[in-house]
């Protein structure tokens, strides 16, 4: 079974064991069940209600945590729209969300989500939705294209990427593969560009497209104003983001739910991994958790 590290969890344990109420948790990013089976641990009176749009990662979370018996049920469902069987229970004392892809769909080639392993050009957290990676790349114009790489992945050669994306395909066809993808990137860019990226250099194409395919911004900021409303009075609201856009999102609703009275930040600053468990799991460098706690 893939290996999962939940991302700054003993943080997540300190601000949950500070609360005076834990009855129920709303786990919003159930993925492999790493969150879910440490509170369920921690606190033997909790009950963990979860959700996940990955269907592969509900099953082996459920089986997972099937020990739990009926402190622990999850649903198939995105964040953004809570289903009901989950929602009933509510309100809820804690809810968290832990964003971004789960190392579980990352190693899974045939995902399309790893610009490391070769696969189909997918990248659908819900394997049910109509919108692939594929769709984009092969279907959309230059410029709708480009002003994805640049909004969603803040790439600086969006431009120069998507010309060289629509040339190929234009030339030799669709790109249907994530290392033809990658391959079209190490063309399109010159050498000394690449070099200096700091980084893979479809790194951010790859997030790019993720976000635009699962429509993650949008769902993000649904996914909180649907946590507010299923939140109990004094529940804690931890977000755990992996990059500067998501991080965005959170610090400025927690700032808006601050301004209207609805509870306070308990992060003043985020609260990022120390070093030793960056050298653990070099996932989580770029991890930044926010927490508010409701009025």
């Amino acid at each position: 079974m893939t290996e999962h590290v939940p991302v700054l969890l003993p943080e997540v344990l300190s601000f949950l064991s500070e609360h005076i109420s834990l009855k129920r948790v709303l786990d919003c990013t159930l993925g492999l069940g790493g969150y879910s089976g440490a509170i369920l641990s921690s606190f033997p009176s909790t009950t963990v209600y979860a959700l996940d749009q990955d269907e592969h990662a509900l099953s082996i979370a459920k089986e997972s945590l099937a020990c739990y018996g009926e402190r622990f049920r999850c649903e198939k469902g995105n964040f953004a729209s809570v289903p009901e069987e989950i929602a009933l229970h509510a309100p809820f004392d804690a809810i968290l969300f832990d964003l971004g892809v789960s190392n579980l769909q990352l190693v899974d080639g045939d995902r399309g989500f790893s610009f490391q392993a070769d696969g189909p050009l997918d990248m659908r957290m819900d394997r049910n939705s109509p919108l692939s990676a594929s769709t984009i790349i092969n279907t959309y114009p230059e410029r709708e294209i480009s002003a994805i790489f640049w909004k969603y992945g803040e790439e600086r050669f969006a431009r120069q990427l998507s010309k060289g994306i629509v040339r190929y395909r234009e030339e030799e066809g669709p790109i249907e593969r994530t290392s033809t993808l990658v391959e079209v990137v190490r063309k399109t860019l010159p050498a000394p560009v690449q070099r200096k990226m700091g980084g893979h250099p479809a790194r951010r194409i790859f997030q790019a497209l993720r976000i635009a395919v699962n429509d993650e911004l949008n769902v993000l900021n649904e996914g909180l104003k649907e946590a507010l409303a299923l939140a109990a009075s004094n529940a804690l609201v931890l977000v755990v983001s992996y990059h500067s856009l998501e991080d965005r999102i959170v610090k400025n609703t927690f700032r808006e739910w601050k301004e209207k009275d609805r509870g306070s930040i308990l992060t003043r600053k985020p609260v990022v991994p120390s070093e030793e468990e960056i050298e653990r799991n070099y996932k989580s460098r770029s991890a930044k958790m926010r927490v508010f706690s409701i009025g």
